[in-house]
């Protein structure tokens, strides 16, 4: 299970790196596209639970750096959720 790192910018134009614990991430995102936030949230609510019950399924636990990563991105997008405009742009996915 290949772990990936994949890089975000925030509405605020932050760019962010963040962890998964498998690869798939790349079934959810695509490096250089810009999701509205509430469909990225989704998105990334799908990947990164997906990836924990990968490794759960695998080792027998799922993964809380998984579960930590997505409560990141649910608390940074927080701050933008009463901008109707609010974007993510995923810039990159890599190992």
């Amino acid at each position: 299970m290949p772990e990936m790192y994949w890089t975000l910018r925030w509405p605020d134009g932050e760019e962010e790196r963040c962890y998964s614990p498998s690869s798939v991430i790349t079934e959810w995102f695509t490096p250089g596209t810009t999701y509205p936030l509430p469909e990225f949230l989704q998105r990334a609510r799908s990947a990164l639970n997906s990836a924990s019950d990968r490794v759960e399924r695998k080792y027998g636990f799922a993964c809380s750096s998984a579960m930590d990563q997505l409560l990141r991105i649910e608390l940074r997008g927080a701050q933008f959720a009463q901008q109707a405009d609010a974007e993510v742009t995923c810039l990159s996915i890599s190992r």
